[in-house]
């Protein structure tokens, strides 16, 4: 009875810290992501066009007055922006991401370190089988969505 009850305290333990260890990646992501500015493209303030479409483009205008980092312009794309190795790539919610596009692909995948993302290519069927079999394997699936 005392090797069982040692035995559980200790897979606790384990679980307790794991669970630490994700919320202090959480936070580190929180806080990485909140001090960032949104990088505008030059004039996406003025054209409709540009407004819709929220991807960056470096300005490359002889006179451009965000490439010459102006007062008064939104910041401009740099290496200082960038986001510490630890954290870089990971989902907001700590995990890394894969791209599943069958059930042979999570194999080798462990449901504390992964969060699935289903490939835009697969079918609904198939979409359905996985995201079954995934949640049966212990994921979390990203791109569920209503299925």
């Amino acid at each position: 009875m005392a090797e069982s009850l040692k035995e559980v305290m200790e897979k606790r333990r384990e679980v307790l810290a794991q669970l630490r260890e994700r919320r202090r990646l959480q936070d580190r992501i929180r806080r990485a992501r909140s001090g960032k500015p949104t990088f505008l493209r030059y004039l996406s303030w003025r054209f409709w066009k540009f407004e819709r479409r929220e991807y960056w483009r470096k300005p490359k205008g002889n006179d451009n007055k965000m490439r010459l980092q102006l007062k008064g312009y939104p910041p401009i794309v740099k290496v200082g922006y960038g986001t510490d190795a630890e954290i870089r790539g990971l989902h907001p919610s700590g995990l890394e991401p894969a791209v599943v596009h069958n059930v042979k692909d999570l194999e080798g995948l462990d449901p504390l370190r992964h969060i699935i993302y289903i490939a835009s290519t697969v079918g609904l069927r198939k979409r359905l089988e996985l995201v079954k079999e995934a949640r049966r394997r212990g994921f979390k699936v990203a791109n569920a969505g209503a299925v």
